[in-house]
């Protein structure tokens, strides 16, 4: 591919971005800044700067620019997207098409700051939502009058909706999705266990030991955190079942959201959406038992894709391919 016509579909998401090339993915970071509060300067990014989660003293600041898919912190973004399409090995000389995504349902003003982003980083930008580009990296016939459905559980958002003819008939956007849920183990375990946790401590439990359902194995993990009345170190062992319970609410709070997209559905979608089953993608997604779960909770087949920590790249950047058939969901900036 010549140097001057390369294109990217990125996906900025709230707790991660993806880079995706042709069908490649180039780069895939945590969305964290490390900035020096006196000089308001970027001084790591991507994983250096999640590693400081916690850790750096009050000189440094790490931000996570995007607050439940919303950009919160415009200036850490815009470097960030830079550095990130500057590693993806775009020369300064010959800035890329890119297609970025951002949740469902964003105002005019919210999707005009992350266009705003990616126009520092590229000569030119379109806009795609989140569920449609999920739905075309998976493979979905969206182009047809029959309804699929997609279940999107990201990190600031989970969203869901209903495609077709190359857009989104019904959908609805939720601000929470993985952090709501390490908040949930986090108050949990202050609760149960009188320790104070952190969120990279939570988030490590989930992905670890974490389940939607009660699992036949019961794993458990040791991790140490802050007794909240002495202050002092204690350690605490969390079970997959703790994390079972803590998850209930988030997990109630889900399928509210996915039920009011059902209800708005026409009925003939629907019944296409019970033939073909649900999509889930996102980092969410890859929770223990959470297509089981929603299987059960919604009378619909529920099942993981195979890539659904890319797919949304992976659908922005073959979005650009069909820009003639995509005009109503992928927007020239």
């Amino acid at each position: 591919m010549a140097l001057f016509s390369r294109e990217y579909g990125f996906d900025f998401g709230t707790m991660n971005s993806v880079i995706v090339e042709g069908s490649q993915v180039v780069v895939m970071e945590p969305t964290v800044g490390a900035v020096v509060v006196s000089e308001n300067k970027m001084v790591e990014w991507g994983q250096a700067a999640r590693d400081m989660l916690g850790r750096v003293s009050d000189s440094i600041e790490v931000v996570r620019p995007l607050q439940h898919g919303v950009l919160a912190e415009f200036h850490v973004a815009e470097q960030l997207v830079q550095e990130m399409v500057r590693k993806a090995g775009t020369s300064r000389l010959f800035p890329p098409r890119i297609a970025i995504t951002a949740p469902y349902g964003v105002t005019s003003v919210e999707r005009r700051a992350v266009e705003e982003v990616a126009l520092t980083a590229s000569r030119e930008v379109y806009f795609i939502t989140q569920p449609v580009a999920a739905a075309l990296g998976i493979d979905l016939p969206i182009g047809t009058p029959s309804g699929n459905m997609v279940i999107s559980l990201g990190g600031g958002t989970n969203q869901a909706a209903v495609l077709a003819m190359w857009d989104v008939v019904t959908g609805m956007t939720a601000k929470t999705g993985g952090l709501s849920f390490d908040e949930a183990i986090i108050s949990y375990v202050r609760k149960k266990f009188g320790v104070i946790i952190g969120q990279p401590t939570a988030e490590k439990l989930k992905i670890s030991i974490g389940a939607a359902i009660s699992e036949d194995e019961t794993k458990s993990m040791e991790v140490q955190g802050q007794d909240q009345v002495s202050g002092l170190p204690k350690p605490v062992l969390i079970t997959t079942e703790d994390i079972v319970d803590a998850l209930e609410q988030p997990l109630n709070d889900l399928v509210t959201l996915v039920r009011h997209v059902l209800e708005k559905t026409p009925p003939e979608l629907i019944s296409d959406i019970i033939d073909r089953g649900v999509a889930l993608c996102g980092g969410g997604a890859l929770l223990t038992g959470i297509d089981k779960y929603l299987t059960k909770a919604l009378g619909i087949p529920a099942y993981l894709v195979d890539n659904p920590m890319t797919c949304t790249a992976e659908g922005a950047a073959k979005a650009l391919t069909m820009r003639n058939v995509l005009k109503r969901s992928l927007i020239k900036v």
